[in-house]
Parts: structure tokens; C-alpha cells; sequence
């Protein structure tokens, strides 16, 4: 029955695009959901964040991020479904400059037990001492276990420089042009890295390897370690758009981002690593992930379109079996060797709590359907159409269904929906997802539920009650504006 069930999900839950329409009356789509027999669950820990390894290390003041008393950041958390944060990035690897000390992770920990999240944390091994790596586990393993998910062992190998003196570019480390360090060498280091760490720590559990787009190392670190080598889940990061300083304008970035280029490399990721992971029952999660690298790309990552396509981008990977996504996120962000300003960030740090980004919005509106059972959804419509759809089945029988429109621009139209199920619809309530004017190119005046979230991380949106006849509900979306419908 899963690989039945997968069969039909993945047929129909995709986007569906045209670039070259008309404009024209409203476009009538019908969406059916069957609920019988729904899948799997999309886990509690699905919705995560990835931070620098910087980020644990107090500010000027001696004030820590990562702290039990950060109460803004605690309730955006929350706000936000996030209950997974890994810790990493270049800062915690080949570009480390300061290994946080035990009083950093003692912060961290009282943080995430605080948020409920369970955490990743990345050891060094670029230039790493695996004695070292094993102290670091071994004090974390004996306070903070039932908090720790895995410990990764080094970040992007695959771009590791190969010469003593790094002479690429900042900007180009990562790529088939530019990334020469070889699966042998890294795979050598790996395993002396983790017997070390093991032996202090006969318990641990790891996760790896943590490269970008490589779905050929992936399936390798699987051939050569899995569970008999404690590896329990797992890991790739995934940039889709590439370099955001190679965007060639702000219109191209936020329209590249929406299309089927971004969906496109989802699914040769997906399918260059899935099966593998299967055979060996390994979960994999998106461990480090956003649209652009490089810190992102301007008037692009920071804009309206980033909730669109994160919201769909979630949802996608759910349908697609990954254990989780983490976004990478903070106030900076390294990019190569240097550290930068965030522009593809869920949120940034005020004085007064956390000024949420509008992929923060997207984030908040997949969490909707949290712990919910994925089912099955057919979508049919009489022309091409920018559109996703996606539909779950929640404990107490509720069918929450998430449909984006991202048609947009001065041809888009509104869509007119009649959204059924199999056993009918009684009641239902919904929450919109939306910008002034439906502009994709905004930074700020995205609501959710009519609501902002707040900068002290609390949101008041509201479910709105929804015409219901005949069992279906009928409902028009705007352009450039997602939906998430519960029924009853």
C-alpha cells in the first residue's frame, strides 16, 4: 500500500506552470482529496533552522543568542513549528575561527530544551583534531543527550580546497568547476574522525555528509557507512537557484524562484538520493537549505516570493519522504570564506525581538499541517496553471489541504476552486497567506491569517469560517497567494 499510495501522491501533488498565458476570465480548478487511507506522518521535528557555528559565541556584551531567556526567539520558534536546529555551516568547519566552549554549548542546550528542538551539531574536520571532536561529544552525550538528533563530522567536503592556500574565489567554492577534494580522501578522514569519537562515545550517532547538490558522494558516504558505523540518517544541503551574486536581476531571481527551474532540481536531488537511502532504511533530511547560496540574492531572497516558494518547497520535500528541512538563516551568514549579511533569512535580531522575513510567513503556514498524515490529492483544470497543491489527514480526522497560486503579474488571475473529499465536507475554515497587491517583489506587509507575526514572536491570525454545500466547498484564490483550508 506505500508504494501505491506514493504512486498517486506524487502524480498529482506538483506544480503545475505556464509562462506565455493571456490574460483571461477566472480559471476553474476542481482539487479532490482522499482520506481513507492516508501515509506517513509528517514528523513533529519536520520544520528546522540551520545556524553558523558563530552564532553560539557570545556578542560584544557578552550576551549569548542561544539562550533559555530569549524569549522572543523562544515563541517565534514556536510560532514557526520549528523543533529541529543544526548548527553548522563554514564557520563551524573549514572557516572556523573560534570552537565554542562548554559555557556556548550549555547555552545552546538550555535553548533548545527550552524551544523543545532537538538539535544537529556539526564537529569540525577540515583541519579538525578528532581528540578534540570526541571532547566535544563526550561533554555534550553525557549532559544533553535526549536533545542531541546526531553529530555531523565536517561541512561540504565536496568544496573543501585542495591546496594550502585556497585561491578560488569566495563566491565559486562550490560547483563541479571548483570542487576538487576527492571522495577518498574525505571518506579516509571521516572514518578516523568517527572511531575516535565513538570510542569516547560508543552510543553516538551521526549524520552526514552534508554536501551541496552531490547526490554522488551521497550515495558513496551510504555505500561506505550506515549503521553499523553509527550513521543514522542522512544529509544533504541544496541551494536550488546556485550563487545569488550570478543572478542576473531582481525580476529573474523572484520569477526563477516560482517556476519549474527551482522544482526541477528538488527532483533530480530527490532521485539521485532517495532510493539509495531507502535501501539502506536511512531517513534523509535537507540538514542545510534555502533558495540562493551565498547569503542570497538581492530584492530575491528577502522578498514576498521566498514564502511562496518555501511554503511549496516544504511541502514538496514532505511528499517526497524527506525527514525535514532546515533553512539556513541568522543576521549573517558565511559565504565562502567571508561572513555576510543574510538576505534569504526567516528572521532577523531587533532590540526588541525578531523582525520576521517573509519566508518566515511560508515557514509558518506549512506548520499548519505539522504531525498530519500526507494524502493523496487529484487536481484537475482544463489549462496550464502555476499551482500547488498538497493535501494531509490531522489525528482528529480534519483534512488540511494547502494550495498555492503562484501565477502572478499583470496577466494573472484570480482561480476559482471547488475542493471536495471522499467523505465529504461538513465544515470548513481557512487561512490565507498573502501580500499587499499580491506583489511578489515585497518585503514587508505579508500577513498570515490576516495577522503579522509579531517582534516578539507571537501571531494572532485567524482560521476564517468557509461556505460549505453539497459536501465541497467552493472558494476564489488570488493571485500570488497560497491558502490552507481545514475541513471537517
Amino acid at each position: 500500500m506505500k508504494c501505491s499510495f506514493f504512486f498517486i501522491l506524487l502524480t498529482f501533488c506538483v506544480a503545475f506552470s505556464n509562462n506565455t498565458r493571456a490574460a483571461a476570465a477566472n480559471s476553474a480548478v476542481t482539487v479532490m482529496v482522499e482520506t481513507r487511507k492516508p501515509g506517513e506522518a509528517i514528523s513533529q521535528d519536520f520544520s528546522g533552522l540551520s545556524f553558523e557555528t558563530l552564532v553560539m559565541l557570545p556578542n560584544e556584551a557578552g550576551i549569548r543568542y542561544f539562550r533559555p531567556d530569549n524569549l522572543p526567539l523562544l515563541q517565534l520558534f514556536r510560532t514557526l513549528g520549528i523543533r529541529n536546529l543544526r548548527i553548522g555551516g563554514n564557520t563551524g568547519d573549514r572557516d572556523a575561527r573560534v570552537i565554542p566552549g562548554e559555557a556556548d554549548i550549555d547555552s545552546l542546550f538550555a535553548f533548545a530544551r527550552a524551544a523543545e528542538a532537538k538539535v544537529i551539531y556539526c564537529l569540525r574536520l577540515h583541519n579538525g583534531n578528532p581528540e578534540e571532536d570526541a571532547k566535544t561529544a563526550r561533554y555534550i552525550v553525557d549532559r544533553y543527550a535526549p536533545l542531541l538528533e546526531y553529530f555531523s563530522i565536517g561541512q561540504e567536503p565536496s568544496a573543501y580546497p585542495t591546496e594550502k592556500v585556497d585561491l578560488r574565489p569566495v563566491s565559486e567554492r562550490m560547483g563541479a568547476d571548483a570542487e576538487k577534494y576527492s571522495f577518498r580522501d574525505y571518506s579516509s578522514a571521516w572514518a578516523k574522525f568517527a572511531e575516535a569519537i565513538a570510542k569516547a562515545v560508543p552510543q553516538v550517532k551521526f549524520s552526514g555528509p552534508g554536501v551541496h547538490n552531490n547526490p554522488d558522494w551521497t550515495r558513496r558516504f551510504m555505500a561506505d557507512f550506515d549503521r553499523s558505523k553509527n550513521v543514522g540518517m542522512v544529509t544533504v544541503h541544496l541551494y536550488p537557484g546556485g550563487p545569488g551574486g550570478k543572478v542576473t536581476s531582481p525580476e529573474e531571481g523572484r520569477e526563477r524562484m516560482l517556476s519549474d527551474d527551482f522544482t526541477a532540481a528538488c527532483q533530480r536531488l530527490h532521485d539521485g538520493i532517495a532510493p539509495a537511502a531507502a535501501s539502506k532504511s536511512l531517513p534523509f533530511r535537507l540538514e542545510e537549505t534555502n533558495n540562493f547560496f551565498n547569503g542570497g540574492a538581492a530584492d530575491v531572497s528577502n522578498t514576498y516570493a521566498s514564502a511562496l516558494w518555501g511554503l511549496d518547497y516544504m511541502w514538496w520535500w514532505a511528499a517526497h519522504g524527506a525527514a525535514g528541512v532546515n533553512f539556513h538563516t541568522g543576521d549573517k551568514v558565511a559565504a565562502g570564506s567571508e561572513v555576510r549579511h543574510c538576505k534569504y533569512s526567516a528572521f532577523y535580531s531587533k532590540a526588541n525581538g525578531c523582525a520576521v522575513q517573509p519566508l518566515g510567513y511560508g515557514i509558518a503556514a506549512f506548520n499548519l499541517g505539522r504531525g498530519a498524515r500526507l494524502a493523496p490529492i487529484t487536481v484537475k483544470f482544463a489549462e496550464p496553471l502555476r499551482l500547488s497543491a498538497y493535501a494531509a489527514v490531522a489525528d482528529d480526522k480534519s483534512v488540511l489541504v494547502t494550495i498555492i497560486n503562484k501565477e502572478h503579474g499583470a496577466n494573472a488571475r484570480n482561480l476559482d476552486f471547488a475542493l471536495s473529499t471522499d467523505t465529504g465536507i461538513a465544515k470548513a475554515q481557512s487561512i490565507l497567506l498573502a501580500a499587499p497587491g499580491g506583489d511578489i517583489a515585497m518585503t514587508s506587509g505579508v500577513t498570515l491569517g490576516g495577522a503579522a507575526i509579531e517582534n516578539d514572536g507571537s501571531w494572532k491570525g485567524q482560521w476564517t469560517a468557509m461556505d460549505c454545500a453539497r459536501g465541497e466547498v467552493r472558494f476564489k484564490l488570488a493571485p500570488a497567494s497560497a491558502i490552507v483550508i481545514k475541513s471537517l
